[in-house]
């Protein structure tokens, strides 16, 4: 005979449940294993595993009649079974998968499901982070390995349309990170250089010389050359019109307060430039930022910049710099991007997110977000709904 009993109470949920049942149990005197309880919509699962190791029949028949009759005066539904010893070869190397919808529909959720029991995995828990604006869960998972499990999901969130990321469960996702954004196209919705080239007039030819770069027939650093030189001549009072134009991403404010709020570090890292994106910077409380300069001269562009170009290479080597800067281990690093500028930056991080990012960042990042709210970025950190609501009511 097992020396484990589990207890399962389903039904309506109201305040003083858990404590009758456990109540009508404490006579008894075993042992509580474990406990788990959930409440959706009202509607509450209980599952109580407990120790009946050397106890005899009868005592063990006593506490089921006691806990079936508190259900049954709660009109709760009761199940009693013998228990499962725990596999402890299934408890370590436990990861977490975190699934975003909007909307979740159940086949994409069953893909999911289906790709973690073909990689050996089992769901031990599921627990939703976050119903609006999104659908955020997090799926605990036992007996899978971490890389196999993260390349097979990833051929899922193409194909389903929702986003994951897979990572090893623990301490490690909890304190604080460094968290180091893309600007143009992530933070912010526009491309500062382009709103510069509507002022310069030469918007059609930067916008041509752009697609030669998203061809491959350019680097970074020759594109944009080759783009602030045909802002040659604009006068400098432009830019001010071009920070009034800029438009953050849904979300941006809520992700960085609540990073602050909860003991972070935010870094921006942009190949567009200092004189647009340091005001930014400051608009949402983040004061580290690496980003190209303008060269001024006579009160108009010159069509140069001024210091090394912030090109791919810089911006991961930025991160580095802010990590150790900080004291943050780099596994404890993020990095938010969504074009080819960013690869270096996103490899380099702990994390590498792309954020509606270009088919080939979507490929090569850990993870990638497709929704249009840069916040929904924070339930890939473990940060739920709640958190962050309670984060935005501190001062």
């Amino acid at each position: 005979m097992t020396d484990t009993l589990l207890i399962t109470i389903t039904g309506q949920d109201r305040p003083g449940v858990t404590t009758a049942l456990l109540e009508a149990l404490a006579p008894s005197g075993f042992a509580v294993l474990d406990i788990e309880q959930v409440v959706i919509r009202g509607h509450l699962v209980l599952g109580l595993l407990l120790s009946t190791q050397d106890r005899s029949d009868q005592e063990r028949q006593v506490a089921m009649d006691a806990v079936c009759a508190a259900a049954g005066s709660l009109d709760l539904h009761c199940q009693i079974q013998p228990g499962a010893l725990e596999d402890d070869g299934r408890r370590h190397g436990r990861l977490l998968v975190t699934v975003i919808g909007n909307p979740l529909c159940p086949a994409g959720l069953g893909s999911v499901a289906a790709a973690i029991a073909n990689r050996g995995g089992n769901i031990d828990r599921i627990v939703r982070v976050a119903s609006k604006p999104v659908t955020a869960l997090e799926l605990e998972v036992s007996g899978a390995d971490h890389e196999p499990l993260r390349q097979a999901l990833a051929s899922v969130a193409a194909e389903s349309g929702v986003d994951l990321a897979v990572q090893h469960s623990g301490l490690g996702r909890r304190g604080s990170r460094l968290v180091v954004m893309d600007v143009d196209s992530t933070l912010i919705q526009d491309e500062v250089i382009e709103l510069i080239a509507v002022h310069a007039g030469c918007e059609a030819q930067v916008a041509e010389v752009t697609q030669r770069a998203m061809r491959g027939e350019l680097d970074f650093a020759e594109s944009l050359r080759e783009r602030v030189a045909l802002l040659a001549g604009t006068p400098v009072e432009s830019l001010a019109q071009v920070r009034e134009q800029v438009r953050l991403t849904p979300g941006a404010r809520t992700l960085c307060r609540t990073l602050h709020q909860l003991g972070n570090q935010v870094a921006l890292v942009s190949g567009g430039f200092h004189e647009v994106v340091d005001s930014i910077a400051s608009e949402i409380g983040v004061s580290d930022v690496r980003a190209n300069r303008l060269e001024v001269a006579d009160g108009v562009l010159t069509g140069r910049t001024l210091g090394p170009v912030i090109d791919r290479a810089a911006k991961a080597s930025a991160l580095r710099e802010f990590a150790a800067a900080y004291e943050v281990p780099i596994d404890r690093t993020v990095a938010i991007g969504d074009g080819a500028n960013d690869l270096d930056m996103l490899a380099a991080a702990g994390l590498g997110i792309a954020f509606n990012a270009k088919p080939l960042v979507r490929q090569q990042a850990h993870t990638a977000v497709n929704v249009p709210y840069l916040d929904t970025v924070l339930y890939l950190l473990g940060i739920t709904r709640e958190e962050i609501e309670r984060a935005q009511l501190c001062p």
